[in-house]
């Protein structure tokens, strides 16, 4: 054999050693992957309603004790109606979405939980935005995922931009559904006073990645629109017995 061959059957044993060496090591950490991005998610699920502070370290362990004395995933239908999961074999695909409830030390429902998803200038932006149970004000807003631009776009994953959403309404002064909206710059600069409370402050340099994110919030409030309809009206006072949503009609005798 030629020394051309040896190299050239060389080149090829040594990248099929080291393909079959990455393959395994990628098997063997996909768990562990898999487990931390859990674990993020339910952190930003945590933060979104204050329950941990942004920059402090968490152990996993001490993520998943707050997730679940204190979260409760269930599912909306059209008409906002709160759905058990243990009740359904596919809720994604009976065209029902996710719902996170937050609970208070009384079993009550404190605020409510809506994963985002949403475009934005070069890939998805994920995250979640917790509202309280008067179905108008926003509790907190986090992004754990996203492709935007750091130190522009990317500036979305930071507290300062987040901690704009609280407070803010989805609702405008007549209570009619509005959504919430990132301006070109201050807010205050740029909105009418009337229409501040739906309006946060924009990104300096990363216009079209507010107007990509407020179409998505839009979009996605506007879904959720039903159930956050029914607590402001008052048409859900809602508690947790036994690990199951029962809800109480004010008006009834």
């Amino acid at each position: 054999m030629s020394d051309r061959m040896k190299s050239i059957v060389f080149a090829l044993v040594l990248c099929l050693v080291c393909s079959s060496l990455l393959t395994a090591a990628s098997s063997r950490l996909q768990p562990v992957q898999e487990r931390n991005f859990q674990i993020d998610r339910r952190k930003n699920i945590l933060q979104s309603i204050s329950l941990v502070a942004p920059g402090r370290k968490y152990t996993g362990e001490e993520i998943d004790r707050l997730y679940k004395e204190n979260i409760f995933k269930y599912y909306v239908d059209g008409e906002g109606a709160i759905i058990n999961p243990d009740t359904l074999e596919t809720p994604e695909q009976s065209g029902l979405m996710p719902l996170y409830l937050a609970m208070d030390e009384d079993s009550r429902i404190r605020s409510y939980i809506i994963p985002v998803e949403s475009n934005g200038l070069w890939g998805k932006i994920h995250g979640y935005m917790a509202l309280k149970d008067d179905g108008a004000t926003i509790e907190g807003f986090t992004v754990y995922k996203h492709s935007e631009t750091p130190g522009l776009g990317g500036e979305i994953e930071n507290q300062w931009f987040q901690e704009n959403f609280v407070g803010k309404k989805i609702v405008n002064p007549e209570n009619e559904f509005v959504a919430v909206a990132i301006a070109k710059g201050s807010a205050a600069d740029s909105v009418a006073d009337e229409k501040l409370s739906n309006y946060v402050d924009g990104i300096s340099g990363a216009t079209l990645t507010g107007q990509y994110l407020t179409q998505g919030l839009h979009r996605i409030l506007k879904k959720y629109e039903p159930v956050s309809l029914n607590f402001r009206q008052n048409a859900l006072q809602c508690r947790m017995q036994n690990h199951e949503p029962w809800c109480e009609d004010p008006d009834h005798e």
